[in-house]
């Protein structure tokens, strides 16, 4: 079985709630390899989605880079950043998010749960298969032979649920869970936007 648990969890209390799991973190603060299976990690060449030509250094500079706020629309500029810190885009500094751009010239603007599906996880799943199959093959057999616990910052694993950020360890298991055969076990319209 694959959990996923949170990172702000201690040793102590992950070893109580999953005694004899393998625990791996794989957020950007992960010290193993498997930090290259965080959205931060500049990968690079990763494609924008609905972008042709265009690539960017993560997963994340893709998701904000295409967000659109009321006072600002996408910023590009994030797509070369590959420092793994700045990248993120907020209510704060720019004012309430309208939605995401389907892709830089696209006048289509995408609504959380759509950008999710169109944008986010599409993009994930990219370095899924692309950059960190390797990593991806090593979780899936330690998940097959015991139980394996993901820590991430964000535990949401339900695509639907607007009111938490997707977990992005949620995406890998699911991946995992479904055989690396994905768009054959996800809901039908994760991928209406290809």
């Amino acid at each position: 079985m694959i959990y996923i648990a949170s990172k702000r969890k201690s040793a102590k209390t992950l070893a109580r709630e999953f005694p004899n799991a393998i625990i791996v973190d794989v957020t950007s603060s992960s010290t193993s390899e498997y930090v290259k299976l965080s959205p931060f990690y500049p990968h690079g060449g990763i494609p924008v989605p609905n972008s042709e030509g265009i690539t960017a250094s993560c997963v994340e500079a893709v998701w904000q880079g295409l967000k659109v706020f009321e006072t600002t629309d996408i910023d590009t500029s994030l797509f070369s950043n590959t420092t793994m810190r700045n990248i993120k885009r907020t209510v704060r500094k720019y004012g309430r998010p309208l939605g995401h751009r389907f892709g830089v010239k696209s006048d289509t603007l995408l609504g959380y749960v759509d950008a999710r599906k169109a944008i986010y996880i599409p993009t994930f799943q990219w370095i899924l298969e692309h950059k960190v199959i390797d990593l991806v093959k090593k979780l899936a057999d330690i998940a097959s032979r015991q139980n394996l616990v993901l820590l991430d910052y964000d535990t949401n694993e339900d695509i639907e649920r607007v009111d938490k950020p997707l977990s992005h360890a949620s995406i890998i298991k699911l991946y995992i869970e479904s055989n690396f055969t994905f768009k054959k076990h996800i809901p039908t319209n994760l991928f209406d936007y290809e």
